[in-house]
């Protein structure tokens, strides 16, 4: 796994995210930001967020963005491509952004699954993050997303 910075392709990186998130189309509403998302927004994200990289053969297979907030660490557009869920890449990832948490002092992590994605509910669960809000995109009536966290263990053997 490695950290992204500016001279990364993130063409490749894009593509990853557009394959990963493509079961998400004509199930979620509002869409999924990514439609807003491309190679250069990914470029310029990674000067103030850390974007991590799981590869294989040089090529991106999992990631994703972590961003500090006040009382967390936000975890968001964690990928894996299709043809290698199941392999613990996820769980690898979140294990890392738990440990990057910890370098920051920060107590817990943090992320957003939408409503209707009930899959992702229960993977996050797995993964030791439980449901703590609802929101709604502007202009909606309706809860859209769960915020989801887990708390950031102390030492490493912990997890």
């Amino acid at each position: 796994m490695r950290r992204y910075l500016p001279n990364d392709d993130f063409s490749a990186l894009h593509a990853l995210l557009i394959r990963a998130f493509a079961y998400m189309e004509g199930r979620i509403d509002p869409p999924s930001s990514l439609e807003r998302l491309d190679a250069d927004a990914l470029r310029a994200m990674s000067t103030t967020s850390e974007i991590w990289v799981i590869e294989d053969g040089g090529n991106p297979i999992a990631c994703m963005i972590l961003t500090p907030q006040p009382d967390a660490l936000y975890l968001g557009k964690l990928a894996v491509d299709v043809i290698r869920r199941g392999q613990g890449l996820a769980r690898d990832l979140v294990h890392h952004a738990e440990a990057r948490a910890r370098a920051l002092g920060l107590p817990r992590l943090r992320l957003q699954t939408r409503v209707e994605l009930l899959e992702n509910h229960v993977t996050f669960a797995a993964l030791g993050f439980a449901i703590t809000a609802q929101t709604a995109h502007p202009g909606y009536s309706r809860p859209t997303s769960l915020t989801m966290e887990r708390a950031v263990l102390s030492c490493p053997s912990e997890t």
